[in-house]
């Protein structure tokens, strides 16, 4: 269930797709998604017509092999499993696409299971609403 977008700068669909294995890849052996869970946009950025900017923040030297991961997902991972997801991210990045793992930045936002719709308008990991549920609205604007 985890939404992920890879943007990369000069990067062709072999690359992005390769992008994508790692990211899905880390998922699956870090933090235990189910193979079959993927959801991913891939973008490649050509620099002219759409770019991405960076800078050497915190000490690490990125260069125009500059990727960004951007996950979302619903809360309850520890931070031992997000250090573990972004080392692995990282590594695997390195080993099918060949981008240093300087250059490889990981955001995670959490959010709540009422967040997803995964289809068909249906919020499929919300809890089941209650049966009775509150009482109609009665009165002259609500007739």
């Amino acid at each position: 269930m985890p939404f992920v977008r890879v943007d990369a700068l000069g990067a062709d669909s072999d690359r992005l797709d390769a992008l994508g294995r790692a990211v899905h890849d880390a998922l699956v052996e870090t933090i235990g998604i189910p193979p079959d869970d993927r959801f991913q946009v891939l973008t490649g950025h050509d620099g002219t017509r759409s770019t991405l900017r960076y800078d050497d923040y915190l000490g690490v030297h990125r260069d125009s092999g500059i990727v960004y991961v951007a996950i979302t997902m619903r809360r309850g991972r520890t931070p031992t499993q997000k250090q573990a997801l972004y080392r692995r991210i990282a590594e695997l990045a390195h080993d099918y696409a060949g981008t240093e793992p300087r250059n490889v930045f990981v955001t995670l936002t959490e959010n709540e299971s009422i967040d997803w719709s995964l289809g068909k308008g249906v919020a499929q990991y919300a809890p089941s609403p209650d049966v009775a549920g509150p009482p109609p609205l009665s009165g002259p604007d609500h007739t």
